[in-house]
């Protein structure tokens, strides 16, 4: 919704040029949402979806605070202020989703180390060795 929000912002401002970056956030944020609703993470398993989810909210927050940058500096109009303040706080926003996503995908990626034989295999040996 922020997003969104500040994509019909730079519309309505001077600052046209950065339209394109809210809006395609906003497609790829719907892309995931619908993705995890559908249950395409299930189907898929191929793909690891935590990471695309935590690189899209590592882009995001450094591109909302970039372009939030440029457009409260360079342009006075009060839809580019906006939108440059909207920026912010969507950058905010995406960076505490990039630290709670950062959690998820740890979490993630040790379950799936957890699961090789090679991690079954340390774990006996450390367990024999222990005995002797």
């Amino acid at each position: 919704v922020l997003s969104f929000i500040i994509f019909i912002c730079y519309i309505a401002s001077q600052a046209t040029s950065f339209m394109m970056a809210p809006l395609l956030e906003f497609l790829m944020a719907l892309f995931l949402f619908f993705a995890y609703a559908s249950k395409l993470n299930e189907k898929f398993k191929g793909l690891y979806w935590p990471l695309m989810d935590f690189l899209r909210c590592v882009t995001a927050a450094i591109i909302y605070f970039a372009i939030s940058i440029a457009a409260v500096s360079k342009y006075n109009d009060g839809a580019s202020k906006a939108a440059g303040v909207f920026g912010f706080i969507a950058t905010i926003v995406y960076a505490i989703d990039f630290y709670i996503t950062f959690n998820d995908l740890v979490t993630f990626l040790k379950q799936g180390s957890s699961d090789s034989p090679e991690g079954h295999k340390s774990e006996d040996e450390d367990s024999n060795s222990d005995s002797d």
